[in-house]
């Protein structure tokens, strides 16, 4: 099994010239410089840390627990503070990226890069895409492309400059489509959204695209559901891995070796910590908690400490691929993602995720918690295959009620089964935001 190539990366920009090899003493003193340099250049040129750093002492950050009395970015800072968080002249950002996050109203987030911070992350896809591609070979692009610096526009720049060809065709907006310019590439590696590249196969009944043809998956840009995954290998029989990342982490984040036992992280870039949402303070390596990431190296919006919304932990036992970097276990979805019910319990949507996706014809959904006659209920609308919709319903209700970790909240009550519909017309949105469960009860009288 290959090592990551993300060590050898990462050493080239940590350790000197000569100085031997990548090793986690080497890597730590690296990120505890850097975090000296990146909160001394934020307090001197932002005017919003100016304020968030003032008490700081920069003496006093001489291991990582010092580092964690420095206080939280949030996404409320990236709404409201926008301009102020710059730490360079406006005529040096070369992308700005609006998020508008489902379900928060107000004004939308806002992310600012610089051309060097854009190709740190170009420099970061180049890297990672090389444990699925060499040069001479194809990648198709399902990711939003279009626009100069997206997603998709930086991860083809990475790889044409690496020797790779890129095909952007973009999210998948019609199966049938797809698959018909996917056969002019034989061999190809595809990076894409779960749910819709779920779709691209399960809705091949013709078998159009031939057990084979495509070489490999990476998926991206949502919580990646196992049941998702293994279901991709066991149609195309090839390799599917994962990406770990966020706008705010600059795009990329972390991705799966061969392994496939975690995400290795871009530390040369980012600082990451797991800490208690409730609490704030951080957890041991292997417990669950939010994930918290400082930008290491960026100039045109760093970010400190910046609270994600996403859960997941710590790995504790080294890789089987023999790396000295850390590993991400998968994440688990949103802290948001997760509606409270009665009996201090809670609905995830990546448990609905890991539960139905497994099942057979089923393409995606969408789910919703009412309050009926004092009960709260969990609505499902399917995107199914074809002639379906009587099977999946069925096997979904099976699946729910007496499978973990969604059967208790039935078998207690905190939850009840209500409408199963369908819809046949399509996306429920373009794939590009994350899927979450709609909370109506506060919308009820």
């Amino acid at each position: 099994m290959n090592k990551t190539p993300l060590e050898n990366w990462i050493r080239d920009k940590v350790v000197p010239a000569g100085a031997g090899e990548l090793t986690t003493a080497l890597l730590e003193a690296y990120q505890l410089e850097k975090i000296r340099e990146l909160v001394a250049f934020a307090r001197q040129e932002s005017p919003f840390y100016r304020q968030q750093l003032a008490e700081v002492d920069l003496d006093s950050l001489h291991d990582f627990a010092c580092f964690e009395k420095v206080p939280f970015t949030t996404a409320a800072d990236l709404r409201t503070q926008r301009m102020k968080m710059l730490c360079t002249p406006l005529e040096q950002i070369e992308r700005i990226v609006t998020l508008q996050t489902s379900g928060t109203t107000g004004e939308a987030k806002r992310v600012f890069f610089t051309a060097d911070d854009l190709e740190a992350t170009a420099d970061f896809f180049r890297c990672g895409m090389s444990t699925l591609v060499q040069p001479g070979e194809t990648v198709v692009i399902l990711l939003p492309g279009e626009r100069p610096d997206s997603v998709g526009h930086l991860l083809a720049k990475a790889l044409a400059s690496s020797g790779v060809k890129p095909v952007v065709l973009g999210p998948v907006t019609d199966c049938a489509a797809t698959r018909a310019e996917l056969l002019h590439h034989p061999s190809a590696c595809l990076v894409g959204i779960p749910a819709q590249v779920l779709s691209l196969a399960r809705t091949d009944v013709d078998g159009t695209i031939a057990r084979g043809w495509v070489k490999s998956v990476l998926l991206s840009t949502d919580y990646v559901p196992e049941a998702v995954q293994v279901e991709l290998e066991h149609l195309w029989g090839c390799r599917v891995l994962t990406h770990y990342g966020m706008t705010e982490t600059g795009l990329g984040g972390g991705v799966e070796c061969e392994a496939r036992a975690g995400y290795h992280l871009r530390e040369a870039d980012l600082y990451t910590e797991i800490i208690d949402p409730a609490t704030g303070k951080r957890v041991a390596d292997g417990v669950s908690g939010e994930i918290v990431f400082t930008t290491l190296r960026r100039r045109g919006m760093p970010l400190i400490r910046y609270r994600t919304g996403d859960l997941a932990r710590m790995l504790t036992e080294p890789c089987p691929c023999g790396t000295v970097l850390k590993r991400l276990a998968r994440v688990q979805g949103r802290i948001d993602s997760c509606v409270p019910l009665q009996q201090g319990l809670n609905l995830s949507m990546a448990a609905l995720d890991e539960a139905l996706f497994a099942i057979p014809g089923l393409l995606n959904f969408s789910a919703s918690v009412n309050r009926e006659a004092g009960q709260d209920q969990l609505h499902l609308c399917f995107q199914v295959c074809q002639g379906t919709e009587e099977k999946v319903a069925r096997e979904a209700l099976g699946i729910l009620l007496r499978s973990e970790p969604v059967a208790p909240l039935f078998q207690r009550r905190a939850l009840a089964m209500g409408r199963i519909t369908f819809n046949a017309a399509g996306w429920f949105t373009s794939g590009t935001g994350k899927r979450r469960i709609t909370d109506k009860r506060q919308r009820q009288i």
